[in-house]
């Protein structure tokens, strides 16, 4: 028969003999006697409860639908959500000459055209984290950098963010720009640690979906981000237009990925919340497919997630920790591990309680929630490792679809040309022709 000892009393007792004047010796004790109870304690039961645990959530989910938007910062965009670790007005960064700038708020100025595309490199990223110190932003951006949006400014987060589970440490996988951040939430690695265009090689979720027989299926507004795959992925790629007839029919996919505007981004007329985009356009696309998933006939067994790929540049004062490094990644440049600052993210779903939920995420944790929904095998260490972000959900009394938010359907903004490092975005549209994906 196996012992049981409850963890409780464990950690009472090594936090005892933690300020014991022998402590030392004494916890190094308590060490070897917690491996012993390790090795005493019943496995089968623990992996019993973690089945059943997953059994409820395979039952209960049967779609995950991911919309990815462009460039925006925690802070930036969600620093007045009550409960959550959020700064906006009274902080004060450094410029170059030593000057203080204190974060300001951006609106009415909904695009930001009179100032430049805030740096989101690798090498930025970095200055901006300024060995942790997380003030570096006015050492290579404009003011534009530490401005911030409210609540009233946000047709969709106002309105979302009392319903919803909302994330307050979510993170992009790597303190780098969007290619790098996106072929993580795809891989759970990247091969490049900039915005380049190559053919990429690396296994990702479809290929782990397909062995499984499962359905997975990749909607994109104009040129399609899994064209950097070549044709691997033709055969699973949809125009936007047919995500929403989906949803309405009750055919989603088990796995399903979102994008928005990517070449309107070059001209600042997008959807996408990339700058010089007017964000009231990112707004009402979110809207749209928020209230496409809360019509659909399939609502009861959906978790819709939105996220962002990266922090745009904008400010964020919790300076992101690090993780470990997988093959893949360390071979195309990564030397720390870093996460990218962080950006919003949401889960709107019947199991999605309304709160803010504290434990550190990442883009790999999108994979985490998928492959243990599926059963589906981990792609790298990230994946592995990383929370998974259904802990969050509440299987035990899921909610009835919300009332769409039916927001108004206005083309905000004005071309104003972007003059930052996500300029040659026209790589995507060249991989887009050669390869024979749709377009709209």
């Amino acid at each position: 028969m196996q012992a049981r000892f409850p963890k409780t009393s464990i950690v009472a007792i090594s936090r005892r003999f933690a300020v014991h004047p022998r402590g030392e010796r004494l916890m190094r004790f308590v060490g070897a006697f917690i491996v012993v109870v390790a090795a005493c304690a019943d496995p089968a039961t623990d992996q019993q409860a973690h089945q059943d645990l997953a059994r409820k959530k395979g039952a209960a989910v049967r779609h995950i639908v991911v919309l990815t938007m462009e460039n925006r910062s925690f802070d930036h965009f969600l620093g007045w959500v009550p409960g959550a670790d959020g700064k906006q007005a009274g902080l004060t960064y450094p410029d170059s000459s030593g000057g203080l700038h204190a974060t300001h708020e951006l609106a009415p100025d909904f695009q930001g055209c009179s100032f430049g595309d805030p740096d989101h490199s690798y090498a930025g990223g970095r200055a901006e984290y300024d060995d942790g110190r997380a003030d570096g932003w006015l050492l290579v951006n404009d003011v534009f950098s530490i401005g911030y949006y409210t609540a009233p400014d946000l047709a969709f987060w106002s309105r979302a963010v009392p319903l919803w589970t909302t994330f307050d440490h979510y993170h992009p996988a790597i303190l780098s720009e969007t290619i790098p951040n996106r072929i993580y939430l795809h891989a759970g690695q990247t091969d490049r640690i900039g915005n380049t265009f190559s053919i990429s090689h690396l296994p990702t979720i479809w290929d782990r979906l397909s062995a499984a027989g499962l359905k997975g299926r990749y909607y994109f507004s104009d040129a399609p981000f899994v064209a950097l795959w070549g044709f691997k992925y033709l055969g699973i790629s949809r125009l936007i237009s047919s995500f929403y007839a989906d949803a309405a029919a009750g055919t989603l996919p088990d796995v399903a990925y979102i994008d928005g505007e990517y070449v309107q981004e070059l001209i600042g007329t997008g959807n996408d919340d990339h700058p010089h985009g007017d964000i009231r356009n990112g707004e009402q696309f979110i809207a749209k497919v928020y209230d496409a998933i809360a019509r659909s006939p399939e609502w009861n067994s959906t978790v819709l997630l939105i996220n962002f790929d990266e922090w745009g540049g904008f400010y964020d004062h919790v300076p992101p920790p690090a993780a470990a490094i997988p093959p893949a990644t360390a071979a195309a440049g990564d030397t720390d591990g870093r996460l990218g600052f962080r950006v919003p993210a949401m889960i709107v779903s019947p199991f999605a309680p309304h709160k803010v939920a504290h434990r550190l995420y990442d883009h790999t944790s999108v994979l985490r929630m998928i492959e243990a929904t599926f059963g589906l095998s981990p792609l790298t260490v990230r994946d592995a490792t990383a929370n998974n972000m259904a802990e969050e959900l509440d299987f035990s009394h899921p909610r009835t679809a919300p009332q769409p938010l039916a927001l108004p359907h206005v083309q905000y903004g004005v071309p104003c040309f972007s003059s930052g490092p996500f300029a040659p975005l026209n790589g995507l549209q060249q991989l887009a022709r050669q390869y024979g994906f749709p377009h709209p």
